[in-house]
């Protein structure tokens, strides 16, 4: 298993584009942050002030909460990558048993996915310090529920990788599968979650589930208990990934 571990991980940095996410991400996360603590007093905003815990932990989950979609992404182009190139027919001719590359990919990107949380968090804390220094505020990482909070960070951005793995799995095709995650992220699931008569069923969407495993939303919403928002979430990935899987294995690489 481990020889096939680290293929994926020279994989993975064979091209500049996890670089080239994580910057991205590192910007996005900064940008949140930076918004958040700016209209933090704003007579209009949702979100409670940020000398309270609530409002550090809300500062915490939605900037590097942003990782998500990113890291979906990365990690399903990871595996449509493969066929897009056309080096999947190799990779499973080395490595007949395409369940343990499957295995070995959802390691490789989950643990990326976790590096990526713990880097974004990172930026927020560098960002928000010196600015919350200047008000007075005391910004920590070890109190205040934000070790928590953190947790639930990383655990969410995990498992978008993981769910990146599984739909790329299932559906191979990487225009497609960057398409559909992109558009269902930024646009068909916050137009779900505002109507009003579905409300109790949009809690169970991935991005519902994963602001319930930070106890942290801007929105009026009502969410899950963090246990069921990461039952929610892994059951995501476990589903997109078992469909992969059968999907690897049943049919052709072409």
């Amino acid at each position: 298993m481990t020889p096939l571990i680290q293929s994926e991980v020279a994989k993975l940095f064979a091209t500049r584009l996890w670089l080239a996410i994580l910057l991205a991400t590192m910007a996005l996360t900064a940008l949140f942050a930076s918004l958040n603590i700016a209209f933090n007093n704003s007579p209009d905003t949702l979100a409670p002030p940020l000398a309270t815990a609530a409002g550090q932990q809300l500062l915490f989950a939605t900037s590097a909460g942003g990782a998500q979609p990113l890291v979906a992404v990365l990690a399903a182009i990871g595996i449509t990558g493969e066929y897009r190139h056309r080096t999947a027919a190799t990779t499973f001719l080395l490595a007949p048993a395409r369940r343990r590359v499957l295995l070995a990919k959802l390691i490789t990107y989950g643990v990326t996915g976790a590096a990526y949380a713990i880097a974004c968090i990172a930026t927020v804390y560098i960002i928000s310090r010196p600015w919350l220094d200047a008000r007075g505020i005391n910004l920590t990482l070890t109190g205040n529920g934000i070790p928590a909070t953190l947790a639930g960070v990383v655990l969410a951005v995990t498992l978008f990788a993981l769910l990146g793995v599984g739909l790329g799995a299932c559906l191979r095709d990487q225009i497609a599968v960057v398409a559909g995650l992109l558009i269902y992220l930024f646009v068909a699931e916050p137009i779900l979650t505002r109507i009003p008569a579905l409300q109790d069923w949009t809690i169970y969407l991935p991005g519902p589930a994963a602001n319930a495993l930070t106890h942290t939303t801007l929105t009026n919403q009502t969410f899950l208990t963090p246990w069921q928002g990461g039952v929610a979430l892994a059951s995501y990935a476990l589903l997109a990934t078992a469909i992969g899987l059968r999907s690897i294995t049943h049919h052709d690489l072409t």
